[in-house]
């Protein structure tokens, strides 16, 4: 039998895991959770501002609650001169504290990964970090103020559309430095933290992890620079490896395998229906062994899309497997029909 200090650490625990999820109504969701009264809440609710975990902004009618942060700490660097590994071991790791090993890991990956990017590639004079943990999650911003990495891309890459550029970082090895990097960075960073995003003049892109591939393009206010933000659970069970093993096949575990966001390949709610549209989605996929398209929220394609990127492409690199996934019946049938065509031109 549930002792009384035990339901109350119960249902202190549940708000402050759901807080960040549910700013407005946290305390109708915990009513609802635990079958109890709103008042009974709010009791607990009263507790954790009392002790500094959560945070209660605005007045009884429009109050919204949020983490209390254990550090809130923002500072600036010159980057000339800078090396990522100094700064982790004497600023973020101090700064984030005790985490689980494995945590400490990703988070030493990925900060050094992204603040190396800048320190490299931004052209930029200086780099700002912010940091933020509470008792559930940690997250670091850092924003530069350099050229901006969709720009930069599309300048190396002769590319006419900084979207091209979300497409080109999406697939992974992608690199405008190939002598000293090898471009996987910003994919296995993307796809470690709970949250993963990049901000840069009007292009933005995000990932989310344990979601679909929802690479997201949205025209924002421009902003100069590059700003990363990164998020993940104090107590998350993944590990690196795991992240790396994922995209990784052959005997020489390389990373030879990559997931493909096709939505990235259009502009707006655009038809994919041209061969020039499926070029775009192919650059540089002879680059991998193993190549999925992912076709979410994709409706409709094109006969000439499919035939480009299922028989004609596939003809061309036959030691390339490509395969696809969540596609709807429309979608499959125009791949299933390329795929014939390659099947009636060998027989």
């Amino acid at each position: 039998m549930v002792g009384v200090r035990d339901r109350g650490e119960a249902i202190r625990q549940f708000i402050i895991n759901n807080v960040e999820a549910h700013a407005n109504d946290i305390v109708q969701v915990t009513a609802d959770e635990f079958d109890i009264s709103r008042q009974a809440v709010n009791v607990h609710v009263k507790r954790l501002v009392e002790q500094k975990s959560i945070i209660a902004d605005g007045n009884t009618r429009n109050r919204v609650y949020r983490l209390h942060p254990l550090v809130e700490v923002t500072e600036s660097f010159d980057l000339s001169g800078l090396e990522e590994d100094r700064i982790w071991r004497d600023f973020v790791a101090p700064k984030l504290g005790a985490l689980p090993d494995n945590v400490l890991d990703i988070w030493h990956y990925g900060f050094t990964e992204m603040l190396n990017n800048a320190i490299d590639h931004s052209q930029g004079n200086h780099a700002i970090i912010t940091i933020e943990k509470t008792p559930v999650s940690s997250e670091i911003i850092t924003t530069d103020d350099g050229l901006g990495i969709f720009t930069r891309i599309c300048n190396i890459l002769e590319l006419n559309d900084e979207r091209h550029a979300v497409l080109e970082l999406a697939k992974g090895k992608l690199t405008t430095d190939p002598d000293n990097h090898t471009g996987e960075g910003i994919f296995f960073s993307s796809r470690m933290f709970d949250e993963y995003a990049i901000l840069s003049r009007e292009v933005y892109f995000s990932h989310e992890y344990n979601k679909p591939e929802d690479w997201i393009m949205e025209r924002s206010r421009p902003s100069n620079g590059t700003t990363v933000f990164m998020k993940m659970s104090n107590n998350s069970p993944r590990k690196i490896k795991a992240i790396f093993d994922e995209f990784a096949c052959g005997e020489d575990y390389g990373f030879d395998k990559t997931v493909v966001p096709v939505s990235l390949a259009r502009y707006g709610n655009e038809r994919l229906v041209s061969r020039s549209q499926a070029k775009r989605l192919l650059a540089r996929i002879d680059k991998f062994k193993i190549v999925i398209f992912d076709f979410e929220g994709i409706d409709q394609i094109g006969q000439a899309f499919a035939d480009q990127v299922f028989r004609v492409f596939q003809n061309q690199h036959p030691d390339i497997q490509i395969h696809f996934i969540k596609t709807n019946p429309d979608v499959e049938n125009m791949i299933v029909r390329a795929l014939s065509r390659q099947m009636d031109i060998k027989t």
